[in-house]
Parts: C-alpha cells; sequence; structure tokens
C-alpha cells in the first residue's frame, strides 16, 4: 500500500471506534454494558502527470450494547425509528387527548 494512503488512513482508524460513537463499557449494578457500533471507512487515492491526491471518510453509528450479567449476556439493539415513531405516536395521541378535553 502506498505511504501516502497509509498516512490518509492512519487519522481515521484513531477517530473513528466504538469508543468515539458510544462510548466506554462501564460496569453498575452487577452489568457490564459494552457499547457496539458500526464503522465504514472508503479510501482513494491517485496520481497523474500533475501530482497526486487522496481523500477518504468514515462513517459511524451506534448500533446496540451487550448486556454481561452472572446469569446471562444478551445484545440489546438501538432501533431509532421504532422510538420515533413511538413519541411520534405518543405525541398525537397526547394531543387529541387535549383537544378532547378542551371541548
Amino acid at each position: 500500500m502506498p505511504t501516502s494512503l497509509l498516512s490518509l488512513i492512519d487519522p481515521f482508524s484513531k477517530s473513528a471506534s466504538v469508543s468515539s460513537v458510544y462510548g466506554e463499557a462501564f460496569t453498575a449494578n452487577g452489568k457490564t454494558i459494552i457499547p457496539v457500533a458500526r464503522i465504514a471507512y472508503g479510501f482513494g487515492n491517485g496520481a497523474g502527470k500533475e501530482g497526486e491526491g487522496g481523500g477518504g471518510g468514515v462513517y459511524a453509528e451506534p448500533v446496540g450494547c451487550i448486556e454481561v450479567t452472572d446469569a446471562e449476556t444478551r445484545f440489546i439493539a438501538v432501533n431509532e425509528k421504532r422510538k420515533l415513531a413511538a413519541a411520534a405516536l405518543a405525541g398525537f395521541c397526547l394531543g387529541a387527548f387535549w383537544a378532547w378535553v378542551r371541548r
């Protein structure tokens, strides 16, 4: 791999980690919580008569966490769409209830 590409990859590999997306693992109340994130990288490099160049990007998102106890270990997924739909439904119901009460 060309040295210029390696120098491009290095800052991304240090900045995009589960801890930068979600935080460090921690223990509380007899449970250990280990964050899980999806991280993807993309890089490009090119050279021609006028010189060379490169670029890259990183995408990271929280996926869930692993909960470890004495009894079991389980994965708990984070589903933002479900939470957003539940919040919207709750807001609609609360608004409809207020409208009914005010009549």
